[in-house]
């Protein structure tokens, strides 16, 4: 079993920032990731980033937001630039390891106009 505990959410106006951070209790053998949702939404992918720090954004959050790792700590972070009202949302720890899929608890992320 892998717990995820994520931290760093909170109110922010736009245009602002934020870092999220998500610590695995254990070694990750494989990616680890950002989702989130919003309310009447579905859950969407944000950015990931594989073992070797290869990453993937979704379209809407490219040059604006940038995940890194740390694979000595077990730890994925989301730095968030230009914050936007739509970037308002839950935001999901994702960790894929020896063939399971872990979950954070979520982190509330809200923007301000």
């Amino acid at each position: 079993q892998v717990q995820l505990v994520e931290s760093g959410g909170g109110v922010v106006q736009a245009g602002g920032s934020l870092r999220l951070s998500c610590a695995a209790s254990r070694y990750i053998n494989n990616d680890m990731g950002w989702y989130r949702q919003a309310p009447g939404k579905q859950r969407e992918l944000v950015a990931a980033i594989t073992r070797g720090g290869a990453t993937n954004y979704v379209g809407s959050v490219k040059g604006r937001f940038t995940i890194s790792r740390d694979n000595a700590k077990n730890t994925v972070y989301l730095q968030m630039n230009s914050l936007k009202p739509e970037d308002t949302a839950v935001y999901y720890c994702n960790a894929r390891n020896f063939g399971e899929i872990y979950w954070g608890q979520g982190t509330q992320v809200t923007i301000s106009s």
